[in-house]
């Protein structure tokens, strides 16, 4: 599995020779092997050239942009070397026939609450008191075959990670961290500070994997397809928010690697500073490379490997061979 590669400094990023090399505004110099690169993500101001857009081409190597502010802009998404006609009619047949949308929408929403739930288990197992807050959510979830339409399915999981987070303060007991309500775009606090982070790299990440499948990236079931450039990876991420991005703040926060230095004020919110973003992603990094013993075959798999097997379910159910059935943790 090709690994994932952070440059927060400002510099340029270009081809030399046959590896990608970057270096920074002050002069210091860092070699990319390429065989062992899948994507780049880009935090700093970064210049680069034609000759690296088309090397980086024919490595099938993907470059993810983010602003000043830590937002996803954008990415330079090779031509698809996994195009397939047959696979983008069957997707658009599933979005536009209202039926065989609203199964997968529904198995989106039911894969994200079950590993709510599960989350929420493994913290009260640990002594935290949210066992009223589990039971309601368990409640909800047995709701969600009621949903008859896409929109009432957001509005629904949306009500669902609402009661889910009144668990966060609960589980993080900290103060600098308390998370009050949930705020985008700016983040009014420093728990929602990292909760939109750690989406956006989430978000990142899977499109990756996406790139590497026989899906389109545009066509998603729960999130509306429109003029948004990418839907399916919102789709695939509501089911592994709460056991990659949330479980690496929790552990982060209680391991106090994180401090009110690391935040600053700006656009009326809060924002995580270049050493917070650091920290973030070395510690989401690490769990995505973790490994785990995969369900249905009981091989060791990384989670990023995870992400993948999650689109070939959903490839295999677009082609009518096996019915999605979205993963669930079970730790």
């Amino acid at each position: 599995m090709r690994k994932t590669v952070f440059i927060f400094s400002d510099g340029k990023l270009k081809r030399k020779q046959n590896t990608v090399f970057f270096e920074t505004a002050d002069g210091n110099k860092r070699y990319l092997p390429v065989q062992d690169i899948g994507e780049i993500m880009v935090f700093g101001e970064v210049v680069v050239n034609k000759r690296l857009l088309e090397f980086l081409a024919t490595k099938e190597i993907i470059l993810h942009f983010f602003n000043y502010y830590g937002y996803y802009i954008g990415s330079y998404y090779p031509r698809e070397h996994l195009n397939s006609g047959y696979m983008i009619l069957r997707q658009a047949e599933h979005y536009l026939e209202h039926d065989k949308r609203l199964v997968l929408a529904r198995r989106f929403v039911s894969g994200a609450a079950s590993n709510m739930i599960q989350v929420l288990k493994y913290y009260e197992r640990r002594g935290k008191p949210i066992g009223e807050i589990r039971l309601a959510l368990e409640e909800l979830t047995g709701k969600i075959t009621g949903c008859n339409d896409t929109d009432e399915l957001m509005g629904f999981e949306g009500n669902m990670r609402n009661l889910y987070y009144k668990a966060f303060d609960v589980i993080v007991d900290n103060p600098l961290f308390a998370f009050e309500k949930r705020t985008r775009r700016p983040p009014g606090n420093h728990m929602n500070t990292l909760i939109s982070f750690g989406n956006s790299i989430l978000y990142t990440t899977i499109l990756s994997e996406i790139y590497k499948t026989h899906l389109d990236p545009r066509i998603g079931f729960l999130h509306e397809s429109n003029f948004r450039r990418f839907t399916l990876n919102l789709d695939i991420a509501e089911i592994f928010k709460p056991i990659i991005v949330d479980r690496t703040i929790f552990t982060l926060i209680g391991r106090n690697q994180l401090s009110e230095a690391d935040f600053e004020s700006e656009m009326g919110g809060i924002l995580l500073k270049e050493s917070g973003r650091k920290t973030f992603v070395t510690e989401m990094d690490r769990k995505l490379s973790a490994t785990l013993v995969h369900q249905e075959s009981g091989r060791k798999v990384s989670y990023r490997r995870l992400l993948r097997l999650e689109l070939y379910k959903l490839q295999k159910h677009l082609m009518d061979e096996e019915p999605y059935s979205p993963y669930q943790a079970k730790w």
